[in-house]
């Protein structure tokens, strides 16, 4: 157990980014690319869904650590390192990092890819203590955890329902490289190779339509998104 002593003199000597850090506000959606050599888990491993829905014990809860953007992979694979290093199991349970699947459309093609629901920002379950966020701060990676001061604040049951309802969702997001007002390039069907301007994007059913202009006429053109390309 790290002493009161040790503590106070581990804040002192933080750096003034990280104690900012300490105080920064979570996104709207909390209460609001990936290190990619991070080896593949486990088929069997649980996931970070299935993790979030576990019940809570008396003093467990699920609380915001806070992190560069893009590092986050990384702080998840060094606070496991080090619960198993030093013995954690029975106060930090779980490290999650939400995400959500991603439809990206880019020059014709669709590319499946998963995207951090909050990037920089990381959530772990464990049971508050002295010693258990003496663990977790002092984690390579870690600026900070969320909350009010120098304490951290532990997210309420429907913040944590409201975080699985965007992991859960039922269909992926679907990203496109073009918004309404922009040229466009029509790459596929009777129209290909006509240039005209998007006027709606209907992101429910994955179409564009896009104002073409054919013997002098604006016409409107209803198109699925690899169709299209930016021009």
């Amino acid at each position: 157990m790290t002493s009161e002593e040790e503590l106070t003199n581990f804040e002192s000597e933080k750096p003034q980014e990280a104690q900012a850090a300490e105080v920064k506000a979570v996104p709207a959606d909390l209460p609001e690319k990936p290190d990619s050599s991070e080896e593949p888990s486990s088929s069997m491993e649980e996931s970070p869904s299935q993790k979030l829905r576990k019940s809570s014990e008396d003093e467990r809860a699920w609380f915001v650590i806070h992190c560069y953007s893009g590092y986050e992979n990384k702080v998840r694979y060094n606070l496991e390192q080090r619960i198993e290093t030093m013995g954690m199991k029975d106060k930090i349970f779980d490290v999650v990092i939400p995400t959500q699947e991603e439809i990206e459309v880019r020059e014709g093609k669709r590319r499946s890819i998963e995207r951090h629901v909050f990037p920089g920002y990381v959530l772990v379950n464990m049971i508050l203590s002295e010693e258990s966020w003496y663990v977790v701060r002092n984690t390579p990676g870690v600026t900070g955890f969320v909350g009010m001061g120098n304490e951290p604040t532990p997210l309420r049951p429907e913040e944590v329902s409201q975080i699985l309802k965007r992991m859960e969702a039922e269909a992926p997001h679907v990203k496109v490289t073009f918004k309404a007002g922009e040229r466009v390039r029509i790459i596929d069907g009777p129209f290909n190779d006509f240039r005209g301007t998007v006027s709606e994007i209907d992101m429910e059913h994955a179409k564009v339509t896009v104002m073409v202009n054919f013997f002098g006429r604006e016409t409107p053109v209803e198109l699925d998104f690899l169709q299209v390309e930016k021009s």
